[in-house]
């Protein structure tokens, strides 16, 4: 097991799932959580090494995510958007110092992409005015509000989509409505608006033809994949031995394995697989599996939240299918 992986799986054991069910309770994701990530280094998992990043490979930031989604949900939710900017920086090339305050979890991120990227989304725009970008438009889901310094924003310039860092800071041009959620309430997701809004010409990373950036989004869907291999993976250590290790690891290969046609067929094989492993804890559990607070509710209400989390119509179709309600 690679540093890296070894450091998420005891943190989450020692510190993530013990404190799961209080999160889970009050909604609220304590920062000395997100602060106990950032000290062991894993706010820059993928950061390259010359700004303080360790520069894993995919597969152990993947490991990585499956083993805090373990420990907690929520807490892998919000950490885990962090590194849209992390990415994106690096590939950038510019920023050093805020690279490294990335890296190092001084400075904290999240993403707001979806808006400008889906053919089913009214898009973000972006125009230029005065030497600043000038952004309107929303963005349902935002994670991580109140915990996070800047936000990853993709926006429509014409046919092209750009990636620019806004303040996470309300204010008349910028304002967020909080979504309530069956599960991760802690995460703090919340709608996104934007009217009017002026960025400096300088946060913008960089642009893409909005055609490549559609192209490229299937190649992305592996790491969420293991938010769902992290719930199975939490059932079957409760449960105990039992094919759900087997299980485990097939649909963790497939994924690994998979090229962009294969991913969202594999991506909806990984949150089926936890929607089952949630319901064998459930009967595991028994009857105290009903109890509001009990792990096996809280993995079950996770688990159904998987099922539609950062979906796409190949994701859903395929889970229509494995759950026997294909048209």
């Amino acid at each position: 097991m690679s540093a890296p992986v070894g450091v998420a799986r005891e943190l989450a054991a020692s510190l993530l799932a013990p404190a799961a069910a209080e999160v889970d309770a009050t909604g609220v994701l304590p920062r000395g959580l997100l602060d106990a990530l950032a000290a062991a280094g894993l706010y820059g998992v993928i950061g390259p090494a010359e700004a303080g990043g360790l520069d894993a490979d995919e597969a152990t930031f993947a490991a990585v995510v499956e083993e805090i989604a373990a420990g907690d949900l929520a807490t892998a939710f919000v950490w885990l958007q962090h590194h849209g900017a992390v990415g994106r920086l690096a590939a950038a090339g510019s920023g050093p110092g805020l690279l490294a305050d990335l890296c190092g979890g001084r400075v904290r991120a999240g993403i707001a992409l979806q808006a400008a990227t889906r053919p089913d989304a009214a898009p973000v725009t972006a125009r230029e005015d005065g030497g600043d970008l000038v952004l309107d438009g929303a963005v349902p889901w935002v994670t991580g509000w109140g915990l996070v310094d800047l936000l990853l924003v993709a926006a429509r310039d014409g046919d092209d989509v750009v990636f620019v860092l806004v303040d996470a800071v309300e204010g008349p041009t910028l304002a967020v409505e909080p979504q309530s959620l069956v599960a991760v309430q802690a995460s703090a997701t919340v709608e996104l608006r934007l009217g009017g809004h002026r960025v400096p010409a300088d946060r913008l990373l960089g642009r893409a033809p909005l055609a490549e950036v559609r192209a490229g989004d299937p190649a992305g869907l592996r790491l969420n994949g293991s938010l769902s291999l992290g719930l199975v993976a939490r059932c079957a250590r409760l449960v105990g031995p039992s094919p759900l290790d087997d299980d485990l690891a097939a649909a963790r290969s497939r994924l690994d394995a998979a090229g962009p046609e294969e991913l969202p067929d594999a991506r909806a094989g990984a949150a089926a697989l936890a929607h089952r492993a949630a319901g064998a804890l459930v009967v595991a559990t028994g009857s105290g599996a009903v109890r509001t607070g009990s792990v096996a509710e809280r993995t079950a209400r996770e688990a159904l939240f998987l099922l539609v989390f950062g979906s796409r119509p190949a994701i859903r179709a395929s889970l229509l299918t494995r759950l026997g309600a294909a048209g």
